[in-house]
């Protein structure tokens, strides 16, 4: 099996991961990886790539069954101007073309990252490793771990944006 920059991120980290592998004639997407793996949509890791009007590059994941709430989005970045990074902008921030870009070991120092808070309830995530047809399996306190991302409440019109580790609001 393949040992990726993002295999060798984890090994250095000594954060604990199981490498998986699909067919790379796959169809891209979370969706597509979650049934190629035998996992639940919400499993599989949609990583995006948003920029601010300022120019800051942040990545969000939310599972592949997930859609953002722009509302909450906007807030916990504190921009109102935000938008998806055209497919350019997402391979000259991250080194990896749209389809299976690792959440961790290119950003860098102060790099913002957001995981919606629903994921922390799941057994195990998949991430993409930067090569299309393998999956890092993780569980999400060890994603949080290795991405730095800040958890929170982007996909529930109910709750507020900004949480805490156990769900109280903060904002």
């Amino acid at each position: 099996m393949l040992q990726l920059p993002s295999h060798e991120y984890l090994d250095q980290h000594a954060i604990p991961y199981e490498k998986a592998t699909f067919s790379p004639e796959t169809e891209k997407g979370a969706a597509q990886v979650a049934r190629a793996l035998g996992y639940r949509e919400r499993q599989m890791i949609k990583t995006l790539i948003f920029e601010t009007d300022r120019g800051e590059k942040l990545l969000v994941m939310v599972g592949a069954d997930q859609n953002i709430i722009s509302g909450n989005l906007k807030k916990v970045v504190g921009s109102r101007n935000i938008q998806l990074a055209k497919p350019e902008v997402v391979k000259e921030t991250t080194g990896y073309v749209i389809g299976s870009i690792p959440p961790f070991g290119w950003q860098p120092p102060g790099f913002r990252t957001f995981l919606d808070v629903s994921l922390m309830d799941e057994p195990v995530l998949g991430v993409g490793t930067g090569v299309w047809g393998n999956e890092i399996l993780i569980t999400p306190e060890n994603l949080v771990r290795a991405s730095g991302a800040q958890v929170v409440n982007l996909v529930d019109r109910e709750r507020p944006a900004m949480i805490d580790a156990i769900g109280n609001r903060q904002d």
